[in-house]
């Protein structure tokens, strides 16, 4: 089965990542008060219940990749990204309500792919490394970083698996 990736532009290639432009897009976000992904297992479940029918309209949405993840002072997020035919409208209303639908406007991004797990131990690493990477190439971090999954990791071997990890940037001008 063939789940539809979020676009994007390609706009540098550095040695060890990438700067990507993101377009405007939908998120559909469940937020668990943990700080840490302990709470993922639940939020992957709460927003699929909500894509696969679980709404005011009993519609179903395609499931897309990459699943996002982050921590922010509001505790821990999951997001799915809406296909990009839907506009806000035309989206159902979840009926949980620690389900949102969110329009994230188009962001400049630093991104470093990597493979195998992606345990909270692993994903700070990469994630510190992308932050010095950010600095040393003159740009300037302005969100916290986001853990992407692109793989389902009950089907997929570690070794086979895409993750990311997505750090919203804007690029550092000296006045």
């Amino acid at each position: 089965m063939s789940v539809q990736e979020q676009v994007y532009e390609l706009v540098k290639v550095h040695p060890n990542f990438e700067i990507r432009k993101y377009p405007d897009v939908i998120w559909a976000i469940a937020t668990m008060s943990e700080s840490d992904y302990s709470g993922s297992s639940e939020s992957f479940r709460r927003i699929a219940k909500y894509i696969f029918g679980q709404n005011d309209r009993s519609m179903k949405i395609a499931m897309t990749s990459p699943v996002q993840r982050w921590n922010d002072e509001d505790g821990s997020k999951m997001a799915f990204i809406m296909p990009p035919e839907y506009q806000i409208e035309d989206l159902p209303s979840p009926t949980d309500e620690g389900v949102e639908i969110v329009e994230v406007p188009e962001c400049l991004t630093a991104v470093l792919r990597f493979s195998g797990f992606s345990g909270r131990r692993k994903t700070e690493s990469r994630a510190k490394r992308l932050e010095a990477l950010i600095k040393e190439h003159d740009y300037r971090q302005i969100s916290v970083p986001i853990l992407a999954v692109y793989d389902n990791p009950s089907t997929t071997l570690p070794f086979l698996r895409r993750n990311e990890i997505i750090i919203p940037i804007e690029i550092a001008v000296e006045v």
